[in-house]
């Protein structure tokens, strides 16, 4: 039996090795071994320690994340770390354990690591590794991919989050930041009593609302609407309150 997975995270970008070395922190059964700029610098790592898993970006100078892998040889565990969706398939032929698509999620990080953990420790009860993690919101900031960057954003200075077709526009005191991400993968990194989904393309932190009147919400000199789909649900957030 395993008791912990020992890694190594590949990726270029150093916020981005920052980030998942912060997630590793908190899972008890993965052990951090190092972290690399690129494929080149870590394979003659890999071959001296043999990790049991590598947490591997695609798109990386000389040698990409992909011909990478079929290079290894034995080949540890790998889950791929990326903000491009297009080498799933190719990735699964490669026999990866999984694919997460930046920006990543502890909550998703941490349901793929689980299940890598609970595969190479078939006879090892399902209970045994935290499962509460998964769902525990306890930073100040998130990380979002903004174009060709991971900006880090404090969580107490986002305003409200406004729904533009494929992006999301999140609204701070002193700037609008443009994110390419679903409202439900959002939610998913901010702590769920502090924000509440309102409109099909509003989402509102429930400390910065200043009133509500007509079914409309003001925040900072804006008025944001409150669909019919979402009001039960809002206004039970907010205490009992009704409408």
């Amino acid at each position: 039996m395993r008791e912990k997975l020992s890694c190594y995270i590949i990726d270029d970008e150093h916020l981005a090795q920052k980030i998942l070395e912060e997630y590793v922190a908190k899972v008890s059964f993965l052990e951090w071994k190092g972290s690399f700029s690129s494929a080149l610098e870590a394979s003659a790592k890999i071959g001296e320690d043999k990790p049991d898993l590598l947490f591997l970006d695609i798109n990386m100078p000389d040698l990409n994340g992909i011909s990478f892998i079929s290079m290894l040889n034995p080949k540890p565990m790998i889950i791929l770390t990326t903000a491009y969706d297009q080498y799933a398939l190719k990735a699964f032929d490669l026999e990866v354990k999984d694919y997460l698509l930046k920006p990543i999620s502890f909550e998703r990080f941490y349901k793929g690591v689980l299940r890598v953990y609970q595969e190479s420790n078939p006879n090892q009860p399902s209970t045994k590794a935290e499962p509460q993690l998964a769902m525990k919101h306890d930073a100040d900031y998130i990380f979002l991919k903004v174009g060709y960057r991971i900006q880090k954003i404090e969580i107490k200075d986002i305003l409200f989050v406004e729904g533009m077709k494929d992006y999301l526009q999140i609204h701070t005191p002193t700037e609008k930041i443009m994110t390419l991400m679903s409202f439900s993968a959002l939610e998913e990194l901010l702590p769920e009593s502090k924000f509440a989904r309102v409109h099909r393309s509003y989402l509102v932190a429930l400390q910065k609302i200043e009133h509500i009147e007509k079914n409309r919400i003001r925040i900072a000199d804006q008025y944001i609407p409150i669909g019919d789909t979402y009001a039960d649900g809002f206004y039970k957030k907010l205490n009992g309150i009704v409408e």
